[in-house]
């Protein structure tokens, strides 16, 4: 089998959910992709052999969230802050290290 192009794949879950119910894009979860694709860029980690970042639609998940997953182990993330952003980057797709605090 061929290497995967990226070392990891995150997918941030952006879903808008009518009626008022529970859903990601109600937390920030748009912004929260940005950022943390803005700092994988600026880290130099968005080239082949490293990190994407990638919105989704509904990971159905909605009432754990925000959430993303990190592929390819399909490690769950709930986060609330820029702080836990950075957590999870430097951590994980830095160093391999899952972030127990903020997993689902």
């Amino acid at each position: 089998m061929a290497d995967s192009y990226y070392k990891y794949h995150v997918f941030f879950c952006v879903n808008q959910r009518q009626g008022g119910k529970a859903c990601c894009a109600n937390t920030g979860s748009a912004a929260m992709r940005d950022y943390a694709k803005g700092r994988i860029k600026a880290l130099g980690m968005a080239a082949r052999g490293g990190v994407r970042i990638n919105q989704a639609g509904c990971l159905n998940r909605c009432g754990e969230g925000p959430v993303m997953v990190v592929y390819p182990e399909g490690v769950w993330y709930s986060y609330r802050t820029e702080d836990d952003i950075d957590e999870i980057i430097d951590e994980h797709l830095c160093y391999g290290r899952v972030v127990k605090r903020l997993l689902i």
